[in-house]
């Protein structure tokens, strides 16, 4: 039986318009074997005993967690979710009973659709018994690049989408359409609020390095966009010195990365950690509010 497309939170694109990041191998095998062992394209699998529920939600760089289907009409959210820090289980942040948090399907909110839509490729379809069905497992070439059928088709005629082309605001839109919670039209971030900093596009955006950078600062400065998350700290010190080449510090930094002491970490749950994105001068008993912007 035919699935039906879901229209909420998806783009217009249909199914047939995607060609699944396998297809992308044969001309980009260094971006597709880099971007295979990402933590994006890991983002969502089938649950595998001894995991509890039907869905894993996260690629296990910090936590995973994990989602049930409970009748036609919701979801749940377990209460348990699995940590690095601790190799085992423990509460899911925001759960507030052993029992778990339920979604409905078609809650005008979505929420359910957002979790599935951003941890997956291509459009969300509704099976005929109303389970929610991801298209491509994890985030993959087309989340980024646009639905590529038409390109692999007829590569010089049709282009994918280039991200990295985009103006840094641009950019930060785009990669804040997961990467943060929505608002309503008269919130507002609360950078005070711990549980933020894993929204790192309103961080980034918040700070002066981005705001004085002309739009030179942007998610790709430090990120790339196929490999994995770079772990060595003072890697990222080549990024900050293309602006400050010849930082004053007023205290010895002893080689310090400079991420250590501009974008600390802050540990809005235990066993997560997350750098604060908003650039900025602070001290070392409150990592949330900058002292002074450095530009």
């Amino acid at each position: 039986m035919a699935l039906i497309v879901f229209p909420l939170l998806l783009a217009a694109a249909a199914v047939s318009d995607y060609a699944g990041a396998a297809a992308c191998e044969k001309c980009h095998p260094a971006e597709f074997k880099a971007q295979s062992a990402s933590a994006h394209a890991h983002s969502l699998a089938r649950t595998k005993p001894p995991q509890p529920g039907e869905w894993a939600f996260g690629a296990g760089d910090q936590a995973i967690t994990f989602v049930t289907r409970m009748d036609s009409e919701h979801y749940r959210e377990e209460a348990q979710s699995w940590y690095r820090k601790l190799n085992g289980f423990a509460p899911t942040p925001g759960a507030t009973s052993a029992a778990g948090t339920r979604y409905r399907i078609f809650d005008p909110s979505g929420d359910i659709l957002r979790c599935f839509s951003c941890h997956s490729t291509g459009p969300i379809s509704l099976a005929p018994d109303d389970a929610i069905v991801p298209h491509e497992l994890g985030v993959r070439c087309e989340a980024c690049h646009g639905p590529a059928a038409a390109h692999i088709r007829a590569p010089a005629q049709v282009r994918p989408d280039n991200p990295g082309r985009f103006a840094a605001d641009r950019l930060n839109d785009f990669c804040g359409a997961c990467h943060r919670m929505p608002l309503g039209a008269a919130e507002t971030v609360d950078f005070r609020d711990p549980w933020n900093v894993r929204h790192q596009p309103p961080s980034l955006a918040a700070s002066a390095c981005f705001r004085n950078s002309s739009g030179r600062l942007s998610c790709l400065t430090c990120h790339s966009p196929h490999a994995p998350l770079e772990r060595k700290l003072a890697a990222y010190d080549a990024a900050c010195k293309t602006c400050h080449a010849a930082p004053a510090h007023i205290r010895p930094v002893a080689g310090r990365a400079c991420v250590l002491c501009h974008m600390p970490q802050v540990k809005p749950r235990p066993n997560l950690a997350f750098s604060n994105h908003r650039i900025a001068i602070y001290s070392p008993s409150d990592p949330l509010t900058p002292v002074a912007a450095k530009r």
